[in-house]
């Protein structure tokens, strides 16, 4: 089992940063790709970035290219989101994933296995 634990969540006025941390336990995570994913207010969940295991190839929701930054820390089963020039629209519940396979980096929600259980950011305009 993996347990994915998000944390850096906050309430920030438009424009600001954030940075997002998701931590892994009970197995590794640093041979598998990773992602992001958020969940708006009356919307569905949706991808936002991936990276791949050795954090050599990475891919963003056309929305957010520019702004948010993803990476990892394997030595400490960690991943990175750096969330810069935030907007009201930014506004939802993030959470973290791990693909079923090690190598996907997709944004099909049925390809992942394991979710973390989110952190909420906010962002006022």
């Amino acid at each position: 089992q993996v347990q994915l634990v998000e944390s850096g969540g906050g309430l920030v006025q438009a424009g600001g940063s954030l940075r997002l941390s998701c931590t892994a336990s009970g197995r590794t995570v640093s041979s598998y790709a990773m992602a992001w994913f958020r969940r708006a207010p009356g919307k569905e969940r949706e991808f936002v970035a991936s990276i791949q295991w050795n954090g050599s190839w990475t891919y963003y929701k056309d929305s957010v290219k520019g702004r948010f930054t993803i990476s990892r820390d394997n030595a400490k089963n960690t991943v990175i989101l750096q969330m810069n020039s935030l907007k009201p629209e930014d506004t939802a519940v993030y959470c973290c994933a791990r693909p079923k396979n090690q190598y996907y980096t997709g944004s099909s929600l049925d390809e992942y296995a394991y979710w973390g259980q989110g952190t909420q950011v906010t962002v006022s305009s």
